[in-house]
């Protein structure tokens, strides 16, 4: 069983995930080599008996579960960092605190396709595999042990994909994380200051100054973050307000379908491909946080270009050797009818 354990200075939980430790060659092969056909796929249609049975699945009519026909298909990580079964059990040994692993972590396959990647899905094909996200999200929330969903993607092996067939995953924790407690106290001080959305008030600001702006539709923007970590970082939010992603609607899943493909393929296109990790931060659930009128969803897009090293790690400083503003422009000038 895996077991959460808390930093007794800084109040930050780790997983220590001893059975990631036991990952078998047959479902998290070694990282793919650029040019070299990766010879089996558990991912790929044929091979469903080589994960765990389906959790979810969007299907041709008529097709059974656990069998080919599907168009996006979600299972339990054969290797998961934390587990679903059994309780808490919140204990304390000496100074410390600690409790039993218990979570949900799952893998979303966006396409049976071996050959595709998110960003080169159609825009159609990129709206269902976000109304998987918000179904199993649905889901996962009725459980009370959870208090905070993690929708995420790591694309390349420079962003931790150990599988070459495009994937997002998903982790439910029984715990708020750190990062996003921040962002909450963040957005809640500025709300109580000037009793309105910080989050909101920086989508009109770029919206009119237009220098980090890198595409918009009728429900969501495209930015590069004014203090980007990385280079090429960039966020979508939805230009109304929603503490919650789960609570998009049909017509908001099709207009965020078509600026994340957009988005995916100017990056593409100005960075060759590069590797990438994406996030979905929203409003936690069965906790005490009262936040529906200052904290906005988001999603934050983060390309791989370069290294976390001492200094980094050491201070929590990072260094961006490119200004968003450039970074926007560039992402700007790589439209699609170029």
């Amino acid at each position: 069983m895996p077991e959460l354990r808390k930093d007794p200075i800084v109040g930050r939980w780790v997983i220590i995930a001893t059975e990631r430790g036991k990952r078998s060659n047959d479902y998290h092969p070694a990282a793919p080599v650029p040019g070299v056909e990766q010879r089996f796929c558990a991912f790929c249609p044929g091979n469903e008996d080589k994960t765990p049975p389906e959790i979810l699945a969007y299907r041709t009519e008529g097709s059974k579960p656990n069998s080919p026909g599907w168009h996006v298909r979600v299972v339990a990580n054969k290797f998961p960092a934390l587990r679903i079964e059994g309780g808490l059990n919140r204990e304390g040994e000496g100074i410390y605190d600690k409790m039993n692993g218990v979570g949900a972590h799952e893998v979303i396959i966006e396409t049976p396709d071996h050959k595709q990647t998110l960003a080169t899905l159609t825009d159609k094909q990129v709206e269902e595999v976000l109304w998987s996200f918000r179904d199993r999200i649905l889901d996962l929330k009725k459980d009370k042990r959870f208090r905070f969903i993690l929708l995420f993607k790591n694309h390349g092996e420079a962003a931790g994909a150990t599988l070459e067939h495009t994937h997002s995953q998903l982790i439910a924790l029984p715990i708020v994380p750190r990062n996003v407690i921040e962002e909450l106290q963040g957005a809640k001080a500025y709300y109580n200051y000037k009793e309105r959305c910080i989050f909101c008030d920086i989508i009109k600001q770029e919206q009119a100054s237009k220098i980090r702006l890198v595409s918009e539709n009728d429900h969501y923007v495209c930015i590069a973050p004014y203090a980007a970590r990385f280079p090429f970082e960039t966020w979508i939010l939805p230009k109304t307000h929603d503490p919650y992603f789960e609570d998009s609607q049909k017509y908001e899943f099709e207009a965020l379908s078509r600026i994340l493909g957009d988005i995916l393929k100017r990056q593409n296109k100005a960075l060759n491909n590069p590797p990438y990790n994406f996030i979905i931060h929203s409003s936690p659930f069965n906790q005490a946080y009262h936040d529906e009128d200052y904290y906005h969803w988001h999603m934050e897009i983060m390309p791989r270009l370069t290294h976390l090293a001492g200094f980094e790690r050491g201070t929590g400083f990072y260094i961006n050797p490119t200004p968003p503003e450039e970074a926007a422009k560039f992402l700007r000038e790589m439209g699609m009818g170029d």
